[in-house]
């Protein structure tokens, strides 16, 4: 009768708590994002960032091409750098690195970044660097030619969603009702 009972109380159990972090699947950083939406920038408070791109020594000598940056958290806090070119600068030059201070909203850890290239001469970075204050630091390595007219780059949010505080309180679930099982077995 215990071992019916206990059997009872374990299969309502998991019907309480859904194994909607059990099985996640680890995914690939997205390259291309065709559905990328500036629209859902939102100004909500005003942060410093210190942006430091990297071009590969692979590259193209210079650019002239129109580049644009977009980055942000999870939590839909999205930071948007039109124009960061400039080649009358020397901006994006092969071998070199070119540091950016841009304001936009504030967010929280950096889990994507997408890169937009308009023109005809090309360009390939090696990295990117963002820092900000409630950001932390955080690096991309690209070292891969940006094609023109798409939103290219990376997206880790997924990752950076699967380690969600509310994960901590549902296996923190599962592990009470494993207590109370091994309770009702002895």
């Amino acid at each position: 009768m215990i071992k019916h009972l206990s059997c009872v109380v374990l299969c309502f159990s998991f019907s309480l708590f859904p194994f909607s972090g059990a099985a996640e699947s680890m995914t690939v950083p997205s390259q291309a994002h065709d559905s990328f939406n500036l629209s859902l920038i939102e100004k909500v408070g005003s942060c410093s960032y210190t942006v430091l791109i990297t071009t590969s020594c692979s590259s193209t000598k210079y650019t002239r091409d129109q580049i644009s940056l977009s980055f942000g958290d999870a939590y839909g806090n999205q930071i948007y750098a039109p124009r960061i070119d400039d080649p009358s600068t020397g901006a994006f030059e092969r071998c070199s690195s070119d540091t950016f201070e841009i304001n936009g909203p504030c967010a929280y850890q950096i889990c994507y970044v997408y890169f937009y290239r308009t023109g005809t001469d090309g360009w390939k970075p090696e990295s990117i660097k963002i820092k900000g204050y409630y950001s932390g630091t955080v690096k991309f390595n690209f070292n891969t030619y940006i094609p023109g007219n798409i939103w290219y780059g990376f997206n880790l949010c997924d990752r950076a969603s699967s380690a969600h505080p509310g994960r901590v309180s549902e296996w923190f679930g599962y592990v009470i009702l494993s207590v109370l099982t091994s309770l009702f077995l002895l």
